[in-house]
């Protein structure tokens, strides 16, 4: 089992594992139809939210191969929940993962995701020992990609009209990055990003 030393601190957040008491925030990020545009599901009503709720909250660590680690992310100024972050194993036998995040709609463009990326990436090649974590987007998903390049992934892969999404074909841009290149680059040394 892999479990992070809860809360991760850094510059302007805390990532910490999601409490009951974020419900409403939570709904407020994944019940907005335009914050979810470019995900899989539609906006989700507050029953589904608790039920999400649920299981980010019972996902606070890695015990197997398919499990997802999420963190809720908060302004440490304010304690405001702006943020959700997740960490996918995906592979014990190739070690590999995947991250996916969403921010509430009045707090992105910030640099929040990339600085909570940050010390996911850090967790998963040093605690968790991947080898390749990936990021996942709908090519139209401007934000997400600028996030992922910040971090300092290289797009691998663009699947055009791959999967029917949301009543259109919709396509993939796929990006990675190696535990080689992460340790070797710039993207992982921004202060306070060195607690997993």
């Amino acid at each position: 089992m892999h479990e992070p030393a809860w809360p991760i601190e850094t510059a302007r957040l805390l990532l910490r594992p999601f409490l009951a008491s974020d419900l409403e925030a939570l709904h407020a990020i994944h019940g907005d139809e335009e914050n979810v545009r470019w995900l899989y599901n539609d906006a989700r009503t507050l029953g589904e939210a608790r039920k999400l709720l649920a299981l980010k909250a019972a996902g606070s660590a890695l015990r197997a191969e398919g499990e997802w680690l999420s963190a809720a992310v908060e302004l440490r100024a304010t304690g405001e929940l702006v943020g959700d972050i997740s960490l996918l194993w995906a592979s014990v036998a190739h070690r590999q993962g995947e991250l996916g995040f969403i921010f509430h709609r009045s707090h992105q463009g910030k640099g929040y995701a990339t600085e909570a990326a940050r010390p996911m990436l850090a967790y998963a090649f040093d605690v968790v020992g991947l080898h390749r974590v990936i990021g996942r987007l709908e090519p139209r998903n401007r934000g997400s990609a600028r996030v992922l390049e910040k971090l300092g992934m290289r797009r691998e892969a663009h699947l055009v009209e791959n999967e029917w999404v949301k009543g259109e074909w919709q396509s993939e841009l796929v990006y990675a990055i190696l535990a080689h290149e992460w340790r070797g680059g710039s993207a992982g040394t921004e202060p306070g990003d060195d607690r997993y």
